[in-house]
């Protein structure tokens, strides 16, 4: 994939994912505005279908919508709002571990820097970019599973990681796209560009896609 195709292909992704379904830790931040929300759910998302993603934060954040209300539940509470998310007893600890963390350092407030947001439970690089491009609208490259696949797929970079993708991104990617890269290429991964057997014969970026490590398609 030639650099100078990265804007074509940013502005294909942009129209065509307004016929998809946004991820749900996206929907959550578009209708939230809240990065504690988008903490909490990007915590329970993974391994977690969205549809199960969305429910369990629906049902835990009826009953705390704050980081000092969801700290005073008890794990067995949180628990049972947030089952049946995978892993969802080692989660529930997380979050109230992480929840009293933002409560007795941060004021109540999720601090907004990288290195704070690491030092929360549960969190790695994933959430801690995801909390700062979703909840606070500020430049981070959040990688996951599918933007790690669709990034070398296309020949953009040559990665054996997340990690190692997201620092090639940092040093390679137009800083103007750092903030929407994820929510346009998870549906993309969702939707078209899947793990095996890809839908390569609709997929609307495919003449820019140089289709590395990919040995069988649709």
């Amino acid at each position: 994939m030639k650099n100078r195709d990265i804007h074509k292909v940013v502005a294909i992704l942009k129209e065509k994912i307004t016929s998809w379904k946004n991820p749900a830790v996206k929907e959550i931040s578009e209708v939230t505005r809240d990065p504690f929300r988008v903490l909490i759910s990007c915590l329970l998302s993974s391994r977690t279908k969205d549809t199960t993603t969305e429910e369990a934060s629906k049902k835990l954040f009826s009953l705390a919508s704050s980081a000092q209300a969801l700290a005073q539940l008890s794990v067995a509470e949180i628990e049972k709002a947030i089952y049946p998310v995978g892993f969802y007893r080692v989660k529930a600890r997380a979050i109230k571990e992480s929840c009293h963390t933002v409560v007795e350092k941060y004021q109540g407030k999720v601090p907004q820097s990288l290195e704070e947001l690491l030092k929360l439970k549960g969190v790695g690089r994933k959430t801690a970019n995801l909390v700062i491009s979703l909840g606070f609208n500020k430049p981070g490259i959040c990688v996951d599973t599918h933007v790690h696949r669709i990034s070398n797929r296309l020949g953009y970079v040559k990665t054996n990681s997340p990690a190692q993708t997201e620092q090639a991104l940092r040093t390679k990617l137009p800083k103007d796209y750092w903030i929407i890269f994820n929510s346009l290429l998870v549906p993309m991964g969702q939707n078209i560009c899947t793990p095996i057997s890809p839908k390569c014969s609709i997929c609307p970026i495919e003449r820019y896609c140089d289709q590395a490590g990919v040995i069988k398609y649709r």
